[in-house]
């Protein structure tokens, strides 16, 4: 479903294909350079294990404790609809790149962005669960996916997040945490690395997993 085909399912919403989708065949320099640049968003498809949701759990508190620099300017939404990582994943990965993607001029996901870039977190979750024409985009793009597509509160034990650059620095945007995760400085020359370096931590957390897929937005 969206995982497999991202970029069809942006078109629809009205994103111009001037940048493009493409998977990242491994996280060492040789394949990293096959990557189209520059890059300006990292999709990370991974397995929810015991071991991710006690990091999660850990994580968050440890946050809670100290504290977080987060840039006003990230766009950030929390996940309310069970299935929809993809979707939020895409989100994510489009609002925190106006500056460089393009819309055709009645584009619904370029509406979306506009009228609920102020809203809370919450807000905007409950704006997406109301929004007619991302919802059905969503639903058609999951059937026409290879796979059958979940229902939208069916158990799925793989999720979707992005990971992106905003004023030049790294942010992993996952709709079930309550808020962005900070990882520190990057550019958008090393943007790739960075993001793959966080990847692979969630590699490491579960060696014996293999469900792992990471894709890029590249310039086309």
């Amino acid at each position: 479903y969206l995982e497999q085909r991202p970029t069809p399912f942006l078109r629809q919403l009205g994103l111009l294909p001037t940048w493009q989708f493409g998977d990242v065949y491994g996280m060492d320099p040789e394949l990293l350079s096959m990557v189209p640049r520059p890059v300006c968003a990292v999709l990370l498809l991974f397995p929810v294990t015991e071991k991710y949701e006690s990091f999660r759990l850990e994580e968050e508190a440890k946050i809670k404790a100290q504290g977080q620099d987060v840039s006003p300017d990230v766009y950030f939404m929390k996940q309310t609809i069970g299935n929809a990582c993809g979707t939020i994943g895409l989100i994510h990965a489009v609002a925190n790149n106006q500056e460089h993607l393009e819309f055709e001029t009645d584009s619904p996901l370029k509406m979306f962005l506009v009228q609920s870039t102020k809203l809370s977190p919450e807000n905007k979750a409950t704006f997406l669960e109301k929004d007619e024409s991302i919802r059905v985009t969503h639903e058609s793009s999951a059937q026409e996916g290879q796979t059958e597509a979940p229902s939208l509160d069916e158990k799925v034990d793989l999720h979707f997040i992005a990971f992106v650059n905003v004023g030049g620095h790294l942010y992993e945007l996952d709709g079930r945490k309550p808020f962005p995760i900070a990882h520190g400085k990057t550019s958008e020359v090393r943007f790739l690395e960075d993001a793959t370096e966080v990847c692979k931590t969630f590699m490491a957390r579960d060696p014996q997993e293999l469900r792992f897929t990471v894709v890029a937005l590249s310039k086309a």
